[in-house]
Parts: C-alpha cells; sequence; structure tokens
C-alpha cells in the first residue's frame, strides 16, 4: 500500500517500508515463516519513492509508534533517510544504528519505539557463507562497492573485521551522491581500520566502469545501488571490464538485475564467481523477525536449513 493509505491496523500486524514491497518474495515467504515460527502472520508493504519528503518517513514512523496492533517494520532502501527525518520518534537506538545513522528494523518493546542497524550482521553473514570454505576470497582482494547507501557502510564495517588473510587491501566506494560519500568517510573516521578506502563521486555509469576496470585479479566487484530492483538499470555500462577470477555480487535478487547479466557476459572469459542478493534477503529478513518478535532465530543450524528451505520453495 502507499503510505497515504495507512490505517490502524485491527490485528498485530508486521511491516515492510520499501518501494516496490509488493513485488517481494517475502509477501509469500513470511505467511510460511511465520506459521513455522509460530507467530503472526499479518504482513503490510509500505510504498514511497526513494529519498522521500522528510514528513514521509515522519508520518511512517509516527504511525508505527502509536498504533497499537503495529508490531514494527523492516526497513529497506529508506533506512538512512527514514532516521534522518525521524530520529526524535525513537526512544531507543541500538550502538549499530547510532554509529551508521540508519534504522533497517523498528519494534517495540514494552511500549518503547527501538530502532536497530542489523545489516551488518546480514551483510557479514552472508559474506562469510559465500566466501569462507573456498578461494573466492584470497591474497587480499581489492573490494569495489558502487553506492554508498546503509547496506554499503554496513558492508564495509564486516570487511574491517576481517581475519588478516581475508581482509581486503584496499576498498574503493562511488555513489553520485557527494554527501552519501562524505557520510560514509565520516563512520570510517570514527573506526580504527588501516584498510585504505578511496570514495570516489561518479556522476554516470561510465565513470563507474572506470573504476572497475582497474581493480586488479580477484578483486570483488559489488552492487549495492539498488538499481536493477528499486530503479531499472546497472550502474555500469556494458562496456564495463571485470576483474580476471574476481566476483561480482548484487545484493538484489529480483527486478531485471542488468549488473549480473553484463556479469555473466564475462563469466567465461573472466572467470567470474556470479552471486545474487537471495542469502542477503534471507538473513536480512530473519535478523528482523528476531527483533521484531522478540523470539531466537539461529543462524547456523538445522532450524536455520529449514527455514532456507521454507524460503527457497516459495521463490
Amino acid at each position: 500500500m502507499n503510505f497515504n493509505e495507512l490505517a490502524p491496523a485491527k490485528e498485530p500486524t508486521f511491516y515492510f517500508i520499501g518501494v516496490t514491497t509488493g513485488k517481494s518474495s517475502i509477501m509469500k515467504v513470511f505467511p510460511a515463516w511465520a506459521k513455522h515460527l509460530g507467530i503472526s502472520q499479518i504482513i503490510k508493504g509500505i510504498d514511497c519513492k526513494s529519498h522521500s519528503n522528510p514528513e514521509v518517513y515522519r508520518r511512517i514512523v509516527s504511525f508505527l509508534r502509536e498504533d497499537k496492533f503495529s508490531l514494527g517494520s523492516l526497513v529497506t532502501t529508506h533506512k538512512l533517510d527514514l532516521l534522518e527525518a525521524a530520529r526524535d520518534y525513537f526512544e531507543w537506538l541500538d550502538p549499530y544504528a547510532i554509529q551508521l545513522s540508519e534504522v533497517s528494523s523498528i519494534s517495540k518493546r514494552d511500549g518503547v519505539l527501538r530502532g536497530h542497524a542489523t545489516d551488518h550482521i546480514a551483510s557479514g553473514l552472508s559474506f562469510d557463507a559465500m566466501t569462507k570454505g573456498g578461494n573466492i576470497v584470497t591474497n587480499n582482494p581489492e573490494v569495489c562497492i558502487l553506492g554508498a547507501g546503509g547496506s554499503a557502510i554496513a558492508l564495509t564495517i564486516h570487511l574491517f573485521n576481517l581475519e588478516e588473510s581475508r581482509c581486503p587491501s584496499k576498498i574503493y566506494v562511488t555513489d553520485q551522491n557527494e554527501k552519501r560519500l562524505k557520510d560514509m568517510e565520516e563512520v570510517h573516521k570514527k573506526i580504527e581500520c588501516r584498510i585504505p578506502k578511496e570514495y570516489i563521486l561518479c556522476m554516470t555509469a561510465k565513470e563507474n566502469n572506470n573504476v572497475v576496470d582497474k581493480l586488479r585479479e580477484g578483486a570483488l566487484v559489488i552492487n549495492a545501488t539498488g538499481l536493477g530492483k528499486d530503479a531499472p538499470g546497472s550502474p555500469l555500462t556494458d562496456a564495463v571490464v571485470f576483474p580476471k577470477n574476481g566476483l561480482a555480487w548484487d545484493f538484489n535478487y529480483r527486478g531485471n538485475l542488468v549488473f549480473l547479466d553484463q556479469a555473466k557476459a564475462q563469466q567465461e572469459s573472466k572467470n567470474l564467481t556470479i552471486l545474487d542478493g537471495w542469502i542477503y534477503f534471507v538473513r536480512g529478513w530473519l535478523s528482523v523477525i528476531s527483533e521484531v518478535f522478540n523470539i531466537y532465530i539461529p543462524s547456523e543450524g538445522p532450524e536455520f536449513k529449514k527455514l532456507c528451505e521454507i524460503a527457497a520453495n516459495l521463490r
């Protein structure tokens, strides 16, 4: 539903704040997960445009805070903008929400509206699941993250804490929004990290190409822009040259996924490992569900595998 259609919930309801929520697999997956976990099965999407007017975010957060049967929400795309606009509505923020200036989870506990930043957990677990036990990430690779939003910042926090053998030799971050790049740099300045970082203003896909083209062999290229899902297209052009023996990871799992198509066109010639955002999707949702419903959900083991199977069957 559109944010203008908000109305008091008639029964315990979980929300999803995004751009095109009705197209997400979660609308089928959540009821099945909820049945398995024994929690409320009602989920509703709240759609608003990327970088909406601050009053839009204030209206949504105010509704969640005041409505009796509104349990909380997962926030995607709007994580930074929502907190910046409605920070005064939150009575408690976790340390990562404060550090990263974003909320991906809104919940209530004893009448207190709480905000959590969970992307560092979801992206970190996803990254580790994809790269540990193999040779994808070796020899301290370069990492290029296209997009400097909340998900990108969260991933860098995880990369900073990797063991020395897997730690990136350098991190490049590109964005067409100079403020986003500066905000990320400010977050990084507060963290002790010796990994070299370069923040590059790229106004066009061709300028992003120039960054990717210069990456050394084995580098990781990550699409954290939302292009392919929240808006059509890719942050790169078809002329881009991916690094040999590298990894191309799109945070998106649905949409036209042009970025992944561009990588697939060079998969054989460059020996690329290509991954979409499905694992990230599953782990991100489970971490927020755990917080909103105040239940323990393991990140590995038989129960986690069962939840993954439920999701995969409905993808």
